[in-house]
């Protein structure tokens, strides 16, 4: 008998015009950017941009709310810092070795949080986050509460010394950019129809066919990996891994930039990331009373831009972003 035809193939929309300009666009400011901008400040906006639209993968495309996503994150930067200090090992090794570690940590919460649903999920995932952030408080190789400190940047292929800002913030841009790319041809592909599917009606998903545990597992090893660049990136520039990054207020924050800048939306996380980052960098001075604006912020989002603030643009122009 033959199979009847794929409903999620047949009904893929075309990539719209909007997406390409604006990645053109979005590129092209980060280049002209650290002329206007302090270097330092812009690494640290697209680390969490990277961290944030890893995370929008997960929740934004297939429906998975996850509180725990600072676990990949933390320790990422970790095993980085821990690999470029202690052992010696260029910048990009230990970039790579952070999120290898980071995608290992995903399969293995990601086998144990998908077989439950909804608040449960997020629970679970929340909990292993925070046993792993005890663990990392008391392991000895973290350096507890002072963290991993004075890690060398290093030199890039043995060639670029990262030591210099200009040289670390382009470094930093090429690696946003290209996982940017792979998220957005994920979004678009046969595969990220499916992810979508699976979060509009995962019954109907099942029904035609589709495994979709599978499908759920491996979007969410791909997010948790993504994560591990941003945190083990992060780690280099400010050549520091702490707490900070494995603590469970980590993972609140990422779930902020999401819904603010645009939850499933190509762009939206990059928004979100720059305005909570500026918020955090500007409102410095405001001391604990930062968290309150923040949180008058997300109120005044959910209440005036339902869609997020590039969601919201993006329906205003009709458009997709």
């Amino acid at each position: 008998m033959d199979r009847v035809a794929d409903p999620v193939a047949v009904a893929r929309p075309a990539v719209s015009w909007s997406e390409p300009v604006a990645f053109v666009a979005m590129t092209a400011l980060f280049i002209a950017a650290p002329a206007f901008v302090y270097p330092v400040f812009l690494m640290k906006a697209l680390c969490f941009a990277l961290f944030a639209c890893a995370f929008n993968l997960l929740i934004g495309y297939v429906g998975l709310l996850s509180f725990g996503h600072a676990l990949y994150f933390g320790w990422a930067g970790y095993v980085t810092a821990y690999a470029a200090k202690a052992w010696g090992l260029p910048p990009e090794a230990a970039i790579l070795l952070g999120t290898m570690v980071a995608g290992g940590l995903g399969l293995v919460v990601g086998a144990l949080a998908i077989r439950s649903q909804g608040i449960y999920f997020a629970m679970i995932t929340l909990a292993l986050a925070q046993m792993m952030y005890f663990f990392a408080l008391q392991a000895p190789f973290t350096g507890g509460e002072d963290g991993i400190q004075a890690v060398p940047r290093g030199k890039l292929l043995g060639l670029f010394d990262l030591a210099d800002q200009t040289t670390m913030y382009f470094f930093v841009l090429a690696v946003f950019l290209v996982c940017f790319l792979l998220i957005y041809r994920v979004i678009h592909s046969p595969f990220g129809e499916v992810l979508k599917a699976i979060r509009e009606n995962e019954p109907r998903a099942i029904s035609l066919g589709y495994k979709t545990s599978r499908y759920k597992l491996l979007a969410f090893v791909l997010s948790a990996t993504l994560a591990g660049v941003a945190g083990g990136t992060k780690a280099i520039v400010f050549q520091l891994a702490s707490l900070t990054d494995v603590h469970w207020s980590m993972s609140g924050e990422v779930v902020l930039m999401t819904l603010v800048g645009g939850l499933g939306t190509v762009f939206g996380p990059v928004a979100g990331a720059f305005v909570i980052v500026s918020m955090e960098n500007y409102l410095a001075q405001f001391g604990q009373w930062v968290t309150v604006i923040q949180g008058v912020v997300f109120v005044a989002c959910v209440l005036l831009f339902r869609r997020g603030v590039v969601g919201e643009l993006a329906n205003l122009l009709k458009i997709r972003l």
